[in-house]
């Protein structure tokens, strides 16, 4: 395999990510997936005492509604959009022909409408979370 240089060391040609975008959107996509399925384990847990203890789900989802917990809830959108807006680049860059080629301006489309759809959702959330 053909070697190019590289600033501090040599590098293969042809690889794909090279500590660039595409590297980035797939540690923020891992990351991101870990995020998700915490979330979805604690919302399992804090769901089921509602067979166990009424009482203690009422007291649970209650300690929810405050502002720390709405910010949170903005993050977990954010992880979830960019998830799944990811998750279709990196369907488009396996398995269609010229993925690889456009997979960096995939990458900018994604957070773009990322970014479109979190501006959106973050006014409408956080009016709701501090405005009542």
């Amino acid at each position: 395999m053909p070697k190019t240089l590289s600033p501090s060391k040599l590098i293969p040609a042809g690889t794909l990510y090279r500590g660039r975008e595409g590297q980035w959107s797939w540690v923020a996509h891992r990351i991101t997936g870990v995020v998700i399925f915490f979330f979805l384990l604690v919302h399992v847990l804090d769901t089921s005492l509602v067979r166990v203890s009424p009482e203690a789900y009422d007291a649970v989802i209650g300690a929810y509604k405050n502002p720390i917990m709405g910010l949170g809830e903005l993050g977990l959108v954010a992880a979830i959009v960019f998830h799944a807006f990811n998750g279709i680049r990196v369907i488009l860059v396996d398995f269609w022909k010229q993925g690889p080629k456009y997979h960096r301006q995939m990458l900018w489309g994604v957070l773009g409408l990322w970014a479109l759809v979190m501006i959106a959702f973050s006014i409408r959330h956080l009016s709701h979370v501090f405005g009542g």
